[in-house]
């Protein structure tokens, strides 16, 4: 069969795919879209000046703003231009192996391939400014190696998560705590209703939204995720 990539002249190199590793194996997830969720944790929408429960609101990341962490392993995450106000924001990372339009939530609890940690690094400065000025959050958001993760583990051994604890410590002082349960829209809801937004497909990652204590780091500044069932997450700024 044709492979339309690879069988007739590009004009340019082809890119390579973004690929994340999968936790105890050699094998690799290919990483189409990141879709991610805005203020899911009610304690975090408080601090960030709204509060109640709204409809889940999104945004994207291009998929090669993924910086990869080996497993037992610390990425060096580069301080980005422009910002002198780097925010850290821990999140549970769901991967998708199947997908549709308007899942139910029969459907959309099948197409979860499994879960990762994951950080939505945000120039915060730059987000305050896009949001005064009624502009789009990717200056803010999608920038380069905005989106640390973990390796990706299989639902099929870690069961669905819809539940467990979540934290971030800075330096090894804990600036966030939380637990999965106080998510506002839970992870079979949230893709149920982006569903309805876009076709999801398999490769698709959807960041599910962070808990409250989000702040800035700094160069040396050394982050540790953790989320019950996936170990942890280490990232330097440099």
């Amino acid at each position: 069969m044709p492979n339309p990539a690879t069988d007739h002249d590009t004009v340019l190199p082809l890119h390579p795919p973004v690929l994340a590793p999968v936790a105890d194996s050699g094998a690799s997830f290919p990483v189409r879209r990141i879709y991610c969720v805005g203020r899911n944790y009610a304690e975090h929408a408080k601090e960030m000046g709204f509060s109640g429960r709204e409809d889940p609101f999104f945004f994207c990341k291009p998929a090669d703003a993924l910086l990869v962490v080996p497993d037992q392993q610390a990425a060096i995450l580069p301080y980005p231009p422009r910002t002198s106000n780097l925010h850290y924001e821990i999140e549970l990372v769901v991967a998708l192996g199947a997908g549709g339009r308007d899942l139910s939530a029969e459907q959309a609890r099948a197409a979860i391939w499994g879960y990762a940690i994951g950080l939505d690094m945000t120039r915060r400065d730059l987000q305050a400014q896009s949001k005064k000025q009624g502009r789009p959050w990717e200056t803010g958001k999608a920038f380069d190696f905005s989106a640390p993760m973990g390796p990706l583990h299989p639902v099929r051994k870690t069961g669905l998560l819809d539940a467990g604890a979540i934290s971030l410590s800075v330096n090894g002082e804990t600036k966030q705590s939380s637990d999965l349960g106080e998510m506002i829209w839970n992870v079979v809801d949230t893709i149920s209703y982006l569903s309805g937004l876009f076709e999801l497909k398999a490769g698709d990652l959807i960041f599910t939204g962070t808990p409250e204590g989000v702040g800035p780091v700094v160069a040396g500044d050394l982050m540790v995720g953790s989320i019950a069932g996936l170990g942890e997450l280490r990232v330097q700024v440099k």
